[in-house]
C-alpha cells in the first residue's frame, strides 16, 4: 500500500497523473523517498521543506504520509486528488483525526483497548514498574493518557533528567542568537577554582559541554560516588575526543545559559516551557541551586516536577518541539540534540539526551530496545522516554521519600518493552512473544 501511494505521488510530481498541473504532494513524495534512503543507508539525509511547513524531516514526512493514507482509506481524498489543481477538501472531522493530539488544561484519558493496547499487558507493565520502585508514572499514546499509576501530581526531584530541559532552553537561546555552540570556554571567560583550567581545557566549546566531551575533569558538585570514581585524570583527554558523563560540563553550560540570557534556569523553565505547554504543577520555587563551595564555581540546578508535567515535555519532543500551532523548541534542534554523538552501554548520548541508537552504529552492551527512542534520565529512576515510531511517551518517577529502590536504565528499557508488547497491533508486535522476551530481560536485569 505504501509503495503504491508513493508511486502515485511520484507520478503526480512527474506530471503523469490525472493532470499535468503543479502538484501538492511533490514535497511529501520527495521526503518519503529520502526517508527510504536514510533508513537503508544508515546516513542522515537533508529533508525537503514543503512550502508553508515549519517542521520537516523523516518523522514529519511519515506523519503526513500516514495522514494522507488515513484519508485515502476513508475515501475522502482520492490518490488522484494530488494531481488535480483543486483537490476536494476533506471534512473537518477527517482532518482533525489526522492531526497530532495535545492535552488541554487536563490530560485526556482513555482505556488502553481504545488505542489498540491490551489492558492485561498494560497492567503487567505497571506492576513491573512498581516492583522496580516507580512511585508515579504515565503512558501517553497519540497524545492521550492510556495508563497512569501513583500520584501523578506529586513533585519529585528529577535529578539529572533536568539536563534534557536545559538542552531545550539552550536550543531556544541558540536560535535567538543568545548562545553560540562553537564558542570556547576561553572566549566566554570560563575558569574555575584552583587548580584552574589549562589553556588546552579552555578550548572546549559549548557544544562539547552539551555532549559531555569537554575533556575538563575538574571537581564538580552534585556528583554521585560512581561519577567521581570514573572521572579521568586532568589533561588525560583533549577536548572533543572522549565521552565521560561529566557534571562539570552540565553545571557549567547551565551557568553559561544564565549569563548569556540574563535569566535564571528555573524562571526560564516557566516562561519558555511550563506556561506554553500548560504544565499544571511546576513553579520556579521547585528548583534550587547546589553550590560547589571551594571545589567549583558552578552550581547544580536540580528541580522537582510532577509526572503529568514531565509527560507534556516528552510529548513536546515527540512532536519535534511543536505544541499545537507554536514551535516552542526549534525542530532542527530537537533532531540535532537527540542524535547520538557518543556510544554508551545502552546506546548513545546526544546533547543532554540519552538515545537507544549509538553513534558508531554498534549495539550497546546492555541495549534492549529495538526501536529508536530517546530519553531524559535522572538518578534513582527519573525518566521521560520518547518512542517516535509508536507515538509513545512513557514517564516514570522514583520518589526517594517513598521508596529505597531504584530503577536503572536496563529496567526502564524493560518497562518500555512491556508497554510495546502490550500494544500488539498498535505497535506491530506479537503480544505474547514480546511480553515473554521483556519478562526475561526483567529477570536478567535484577
Amino acid at each position: 500500500m505504501r509503495r503504491s501511494i508513493l508511486r502515485a505521488l511520484r507520478q503526480c510530481a512527474a506530471g503523469r497523473g490525472a493532470s499535468r498541473n503543479p502538484v501538492k504532494f511533490h514535497g511529501l513524495a520527495t521526503d518519503l523517498s529520502r526517508c527510504h534512503v536514510e533508513a537503508t543507508s544508515k546516513r542522515p539525509v537533508r529533508p525537503t521543506m514543503l512550502p508553508g511547513m515549519r517542521v520537516s524531516g523523516c518523522r514529519e514526512a511519515t506523519r503526513r504520509w500516514r495522514a494522507l493514507l488515513a484519508l485515502a482509506i476513508a475515501g475522502v481524498v482520492p490518490l488522484a486528488a494530488g494531481c488535480q489543481s483543486e483537490p476536494p477538501v476533506p471534512p473537518p472531522s477527517a482532518i482533525e483525526a489526522a492531526l497530532p493530539v495535545f492535552p488541554a488544561a487536563e490530560w485526556t484519558r482513555a482505556a488502553p483497548a481504545t488505542h489498540g493496547f491490551s489492558q492485561d499487558g498494560i497492567d503487567r507493565a505497571i506492576a513491573y514498574a512498581r516492583q522496580q520502585g516507580s512511585t508515579s508514572g504515565m503512558i501517553v499514546h497519540d497524545g492521550t493518557v492510556i495508563a497512569q499509576w501513583g500520584d501523578v501530581t506529586r513533585k519529585t526531584n528529577l535529578h539529572s533528567a533536568r539536563k534534557s530541559f536545559l538542552s531545550a532552553l539552550v536550543g531556544i537561546a541558540a536560535a535567538r542568537g543568545q548562545m553560540h555552540l562553537d564558542d570556547t570556554l576561553a572566549q566566554l571567560g570560563i575558569d574555575d577554582t584552583a587548580p584552574a583550567l589549562s589553556p588546552a581545557e579552555k578550548q572546549a566549546t559549548v557544544r562539547m559541554l552539551l555532549e559531555a566531551r569537554s575533556g575538563v575533569y575538574h571537581p564538580a558538585t552534585y556528583e554521585t560516588v560512581q561519577m567521581k570514581a570514573l572521572r579521568p585524570p586532568r589533561g588525560s583527554h583533549a577536548p572533543g575526543t572522549f565521552w565521560y558523563y561529566n557534571n562539570w560540563d552540565f553545571n557549567t553550560v547551565g551557568a553559561i545559559y544564565e549569563r548569556s540570557t540574563g535569566t535564571r534556569i528555573f524562571d526560564a523553565l516557566r516562561t519558555e516551557l511550563a506556561v506554553p505547554l500548560g504544565m499544571q504543577d511546576y513553579t520556579p520555587s521547585d528548583g534550587h541551586y547546589v553550590p560547589g563551595g571551594s571545589a567549583t564555581r558552578y552550581p547544580a540546578y536540580p528541580f522537582a516536577m510532577s509526572a503529568r508535567d514531565l509527560a507534556r515535555f516528552g510529548l513536546l519532543y515527540l512532536h519535534d518541539g511543536r505544541w499545537r500551532d507554536r514551535q516552542i523548541v526549534p525542530a532542527g534542534w530537537v533532531a540535532e540534540s537527540t542524535r547520538p554523538y557518543s556510544d554508551t552501554r545502552t546506546g548513545g548520548y546526544g546533547y543532554l539526551w540519552w538515545t537507544s541508537d549509538s553513534a558508531s552504529g554498534a549495539r550497546g552492551r546492555d541495549a534492549l530496545l529495538s526501536r529508536r527512542a530517546f530519553w531524559a534520565d535522572g538518578h534513582l529512576g527519573q525518566y521521560a522516554v520518547v518512542v517516535p515510531s509508536l507515538d509513545l511517551v512513557i514517564v516514570s518517577l522514583v520518589d526517594a521519600r517513598l521508596t529505597s529502590r531504584r530503577m536503572g536504565q536496563t529496567k526502564m528499557e524493560t518497562l518500555v518493552m512491556l508497554v510495546e508488547a502490550a500494544g500488539g497491533k498498535a505497535t506491530g508486535k506479537a503480544s505474547g512473544n514480546a511480553t515473554g522476551n521483556a519478562t526475561g530481560s526483567a529477570a536478567n536485569a535484577g
